[in-house]
Parts: C-alpha cells; sequence; structure tokens
C-alpha cells in the first residue's frame, strides 16, 4: 500500500515535466526521491497525479503536455528548496548520477549547508538543512 500525505501540512510545490513518469525515475535515482502516489499506477496511461517525497517534503508532478486540462500543468522551470539532514551525502549521490550542479556545497551565514542543482527539465532543487520557522 503506498505512504499517504493526507496528514501532512504546507506548501507541496508543483514540477512540471514533459515525461512525469521518467522524471519520478529520475528523481529516485538522483535525489532519493520516493513515489508515494501515482495515479494511474498503469505506466502506459498518461499521468495524471504523482507525489514524490524529496528530503522532508512532498513535491506533486505535472505533466506539461496537459496544459489547459489542469491549473497546475504550466511549463516550468520552478524552483524549490528540500530540507535535508545530510545535505554532503545527497551532493554525492547527485554527482555520482550525474546531475548538474549549479552551487557547491556551502555554509550559509543563516546556519544552513546546501547545494543546488538543475535537472534534466530545467528545474531548479536546492537542499540543504536550513528549517523555516514554522
Amino acid at each position: 500500500m503506498p505512504e499517504t500525505t493526507q496528514a501532512l501540512n504546507g506548501a507541496f510545490p508543483i514540477v512540471p515535466y514533459p515525461d512525469p513518469r521518467a522524471a519520478i525515475a529520475w528523481l529516485e535515482r538522483a535525489f532519493g526521491g520516493v513515489a508515494i502516489e501515482v495515479h494511474p499506477p498503469d505506466p502506459d496511461e498518461p499521468l495524471v497525479h504523482a507525489e514524490v517525497r524529496v528530503g522532508s517534503g512532498v513535491v506533486m508532478l505535472s505533466d506539461t503536455a496537459r496544459v489547459g486540462e489542469n491549473d497546475f500543468s504550466f511549463p516550468g522551470p520552478v524552483a524549490v528548496y528540500v530540507v535535508v539532514d545530510d545535505p554532503d551525502a545527497l551532493h554525492d549521490r547527485a554527482v555520482a548520477a550525474g546531475v548538474e550542479i549549479l552551487r557547491g556545497l556551502t555554509d550559509q551565514p543563516y546556519g544552513s549547508r546546501e547545494f543546488a542543482a538543475r535537472d534534466h527539465h530545467g528545474n531548479v532543487w536546492s537542499f540543504g538543512t536550513y528549517r523555516p520557522a514554522a
């Protein structure tokens, strides 16, 4: 049974992709993402909705081919910040997966250790230890 996000609160970025099923696999390989909702589950059918846990958050994926069918499929790129406990290990994983690193590991003056990367659709993913005030 897939993990549910019903108990989560907060903002959920929507990241558009021209091939969201391939993007799920890429997020799993590059950043340790875990698909928690994929509808429909049949890989031969067009994706309608997907949620992927990345770090301590969840992102929704949209299909850019569905622009006009819903309010969530506008083409990107977008920027997403993901809170992680170990940015060094995730950075090493991303590098090993061939991810384009935009900003290497950096200690920020506000106390966060972070890096930024670009996915194959131009979206910018920043990962760091910064946790915004609740």
